[in-house]
């Protein structure tokens, strides 16, 4: 019989404003101490000199981590002209230099390449797996690698900014998986002067704003305190791009067993995924399918 996790027993959302030089587990890890959790996870890593939001799951809001991951994201990024990295980024070493610069219309007209449906290859120091081992590991050993290109999802890539010649501020809204470190670099490659990126925010994710993220001071000096608690957002804001169904009793218990329960009428299609609530809280997520909700996941409150 495997040991009982300790830790309290307490679910919701906590944004997180990441500062720079920590890795997305370290906040994770540092948020389960703070609110003494028994579970936390994160929906969608950022690298450890990226700042911004950092959407934190406690409890069984951790069963909605997948949605927040799927969910439409926004950086606001630099990109250092005239310079390939190793590594994307300005962590690593110069391997190119380029003393070409293209004007600002040059920039522009370049963009709607990564737009839409396009396919990205991952920097090689990223956590993508290679025969069951991380590529960044395997890039550190010196090993040459060859990462096969992902699809991704980009709706908007506009310049917002050209402090000097040597650098372009853009800002991206892109879906699960991207690299803006592959956007930087590919975009310099594209321009023909190469580019990495030099600093890196993300300014939201899915329904969580910057704005209204907590700062690592803030949860440093609050800490196993009740009064940390008020910054939780409930479970049910991970569920924002679903469908809401309402169930009625009976079929909220039928839902907490595991099994199809009856769901109000709606304007849900047949087989779509959607999560039914009681009074508000949410009791399941599923497939509905003749007025019923078949459930997937299951909420324990």
């Amino acid at each position: 019989m495997g040991r009982k996790r300790k830790g309290r027993d307490i679910s919701g959302w906590l944004v997180v404003d990441k500062p720079a030089g920590l890795t997305s587990t370290a906040v994770v890890n540092k948020v389960r101490w703070a609110f003494d959790a028994k579970k936390a996870g994160h929906a969608g890593t950022l690298d450890p000199e990226a700042t911004g939001v950092l959407a934190v799951a406690l409890g069984e809001a951790t069963k909605t981590v997948p949605y927040i991951t799927d969910a439409l994201k926004a950086y606001t990024f630099t990109v250092r002209l005239g310079q390939a990295t190793n590594t994307d980024d300005a962590e690593g070493e110069v391997i190119a230099r380029s003393e070409t610069r293209p004007s600002d219309d040059e920039i522009v007209a370049a963009l709607p390449q990564f737009l839409g449906d396009i396919m990205q290859v991952p920097p090689k120091f990223s956590a993508v797996k290679i025969d069951g081992q991380r590529a960044y590991k395997l890039a550190r050993d010196g090993e040459e690698i060859e990462l096969a290109a992902r699809p991704l999802w980009v709706e908007e890539l506009i310049l917002v900014d050209r402090p000097d010649d040597d650098h372009v501020v853009l800002e991206m809204t892109c879906g699960k998986g991207g690299y803006v470190r592959s956007i930087a670099r590919d975009l310099g490659a594209a321009l023909g002067c190469h580019g990495h990126v030099k600093c890196l925010r993300r300014t939201w994710s899915g329904p969580f704003d910057a704005g209204d993220g907590i700062s690592l001071e803030t949860l440093d000096e609050m800490a196993k305190s009740p009064d940390l608690d008020g910054y939780l957002r409930p479970l049910e804001e991970g569920l924002a791009d679903l469908p809401q169904l309402t169930c009625t009793p009976e079929g909220a218990a039928k839902l907490r067993n595991g099994n199809p329960g009856m769901v109000l009428a709606s304007d849900v299609e047949y087989g779509e995924e959607a999560w039914a609530s009681l009074d508000g809280l949410a009791i399941a997520v599923g497939h509905y399918k003749s007025g019923e909700l078949h459930p997937s996941r299951v909420f324990v409150r």
